[in-house]
């Protein structure tokens, strides 16, 4: 049990503070424990602050590099303590995705900055949830780590809107997913895109991998170098409309929730694994069965199933090179 605890509390990278003061200089402040230059530069271009035009995003998050970052901006009140800053961001760095729980947190860090105007404080809760798992907050009651289960992260979008967006061309979503490729999101306002881009990952939940997804990111030369470009595999057959049907009418059944739903999908997408494992040779040093190109060309599949197949089994990884 200890050690389960020790495991979750260890998630947490950095905490930080950005201020924009009364000049309207936007500045890096304070962190804890250290951020590098380059991850500094990209974490104040996340924050609302930095740019005169943007309005006051209260929460936004992102990943870069392998890091989660979580940011939630505070317009300073005239009775503050802090009397030459506007605004400030508490960013947290993290290893895992889930937005509630640092939202919730870094929530009570800017209540304590606002109170105490210094980052002490911020720090000792910091520490002690890193730690322990929990702190103490002066106004209402203690922050547990414990209380946001991760499941309950992947479960939060809602799969139902996606598929009302998309209908039938949903299966197009999930066809990228299941192959891996690369599915680019744009909305002008940045919270629409993170509400729709946090359900994607549930269409191939048997994965249960969120680190996927990148739902902030800026045209600039080191993001886009962080993201891998890769080559599309998208041609649509009679498989891809069965899958689609099914995602559609479950998704419009009034009487399912959205895990419902998300079950639906996964019990079609462990029947097709399944169905590719079956065509698969079992090796005899006790690995994942292999499936070769030629196996799946003796099936005589239309080219378009034949395609996804080849595809899938080498994004799950049971191709045989």
């Amino acid at each position: 049990m200890a050690a389960a605890e020790a495991a979750e509390t260890q998630l947490m990278l950095g905490v930080g503070l950005i201020e924009k003061d009364t000049n309207g200089d936007t500045l890096w402040v304070w962190c804890y424990p250290s951020t590098t230059a380059e991850l500094r530069d990209v974490l104040l271009r996340k924050c609302c602050l930095t740019d005169e035009n943007q309005q006051l995003h209260t929460f936004v998050y992102g990943q870069y590099k392998r890091s989660w970052f979580y940011v939630t901006t505070t317009e300073v009140p005239d009775s503050s303590v802090l009397q030459k800053v506007t605004h400030f961001a508490i960013v947290l760095t993290a290893k895992d995705f889930n937005p509630e729980k640092y939202a919730a947190f870094t929530r009570i860090l800017c209540r304590m900055y606002l109170k105490h105007g210094s980052p002490v404080k911020m720090m000792e809760s910091y520490i002690a949830v890193l730690t322990k798992g929990i702190c103490q907050s002066e106004e209402n009651g203690s922050f547990l780590s414990k209380d946001f289960d991760v499941r309950k992260a992947y479960l939060a979008g809602s799969i139902k809107d996606v598929v009302s967006q998309f209908g039938m061309e949903t299966v197009i979503l999930y066809t990228a997913l299941m192959l891996k490729k690369r599915i680019v999101v744009y909305h002008p306002r940045i919270e629409a895109v993170q509400e729709f881009t946090r359900t994607l990952p549930a269409l191939v939940w048997h994965r249960q991998d969120w680190s996927i997804l990148h739902s902030y990111v800026h045209l600039n030369t080191d993001e886009l170098e962080a993201l891998k470009i890769c080559t599309e595999a998208m041609t649509m057959g009679k498989l891809h409309k069965d899958i689609g049907q099914l995602i559609v009418q479950s998704a419009e059944d009034p009487e399912k929730s959205d895990s419902q739903v998300i079950k639906d999908i996964s019990l079609k997408t462990r029947e097709i694994l399944a169905n590719l494992a079956s065509f698969a040779e079992v090796s005899d040093d006790g690995e994942k069965p292999k499936l070769s190109f030629e196996m799946l060309k003796q099936k005589r599949f239309p080219p378009a199933t034949e395609n996804f197949l080849c595809h899938l089994a080498a994004a799950e990884q049971m191709l045989k090179i």
